[in-house]
């Protein structure tokens, strides 16, 4: 296995690959969440004032102070159009998304010919909010909620046929339930599109009640379809088997925020964690898969396919970011 790493604008790149010849794309494009001179102002426009706090500076250069951080590929259609002409039939999108700036991400996909097929959150503890505090009269006002998620747009393709041909044509089209089910295996949860850090304060929101439905002993038996969150009913196709229920249902959704190690050698601002792109590239295309990232950042999408027998084009803008991801890469094979 493996990943191509090639450096340069993913809408330039991406007119050189091949119709139909990608299994899946998983990416982390930017947000565009604060960039305002790069998203309305002019070319020559000058810069913004400091003021008193240095707060219209900040808000003028992007995420982190970053110059990259605009829509102008990620809010276009036309960018999508380009993935969805690579990409096979049946073929998943999972893109992240800013909770201001999802909506227009999540239009330029479905614009692009992409069926949405749902939307994932992805929930943490640790966001910091930029506030501006406010004083006198309003004092204990500000201008900020706590963030604490990010959502992903999860689309696809649509089929050549049915999923069954689709995936007998094409080896995509369906999702991997049963290869990413919580506790592995095909007894564990059923995959939710609600995933979680882990963290005290997001444990915090999940009481301690075994079922988490009502009132249980935790060794009676129970349709297969209990194992999943907020069960369904529907024909019972399998023997019945004991819940074991315990605890909060916190534990059927896992994946913390990259570590110190995840992030060493990366000079990147916005470092996905490896399990969570795992499960990710895991839950939309097979092993021996070639998973496209274009816009490549610190590599995440590549290392994170690599580890699941998936191959990778990784796509990177800036140069800076180019060399990290072909060390991260070295690592990931040695």
């Amino acid at each position: 296995m493996g990943g191509q790493i090639i450096c340069g604008d993913s809408r330039d790149v991406l007119r050189g690959v091949p119709d139909c010849s990608l299994d899946g794309c998983v990416t982390d494009p930017p947000y565009a969440l604060t960039a305002i001179v790069q998203r309305f102002g002019s070319p020559n426009a000058a810069p913004a004032r400091t003021n008193g706090t240095g707060a219209y500076a900040r808000a003028s250069a992007g995420f982190m102070g970053q110059a990259w951080d605009t829509g102008e590929t990620a809010f276009d259609p036309e960018f999508w159009r380009e993935v969805w002409r690579v990409l096979k039939p049946g073929a998943h999108l999972a893109a992240f998304g800013g909770t201001r700036t999802y909506h227009r991400l999540a239009c330029a996909v479905e614009d692009a010919g992409f069926e949405i097929r749902d939307q994932l959150a992805w929930v943490y503890g640790s966001g910091f909010p930029k506030s501006h505090w406010q004083h006198g009269a309003f004092d204990g006002w500000g201008t900020a909620l706590k963030p604490a998620h990010e959502p992903i747009v999860l689309a696809r393709k649509p089929l050549d046929g049915s999923v069954s041909d689709n995936l007998s044509r094409w080896g995509v089209g369906a999702l991997n339930i049963d290869g990413c089910r919580v506790d592995g295996g095909a007894a564990g949860r059923w995959p939710a599109n609600f995933i979680h850090d882990g963290s005290e304060e997001v444990a915090e929101a999940f009481p301690i009640a075994p079922g988490q439905r009502g009132r249980i002993r935790g060794d009676e038996p129970a349709r297969l379809t209990k194992n999943v969150y907020g069960a369904f009913t529907g024909s019972r196709r399998r023997p019945t088997a004991p819940r074991s229920d315990s605890g909060s249902a916190i534990r059927f959704f896992y994946a913390a925020k990259a570590s110190s190690a995840e992030r060493a050698g990366s000079t990147h601002p916005t470092v996905k964690p490896i399990a969570l792109m795992r499960w990710l590239c895991r839950l939309i295309a097979p092993p021996g898969a070639v998973i496209l990232d274009p816009f490549a950042g610190s590599g995440t999408t590549g290392e994170a396919a690599q580890l699941e027998g998936q191959r990778s084009l990784l796509i990177e803008r800036e140069p800076r970011y180019c060399g990290d991801i072909g060390r991260r890469m070295a690592r990931a094979a040695a």
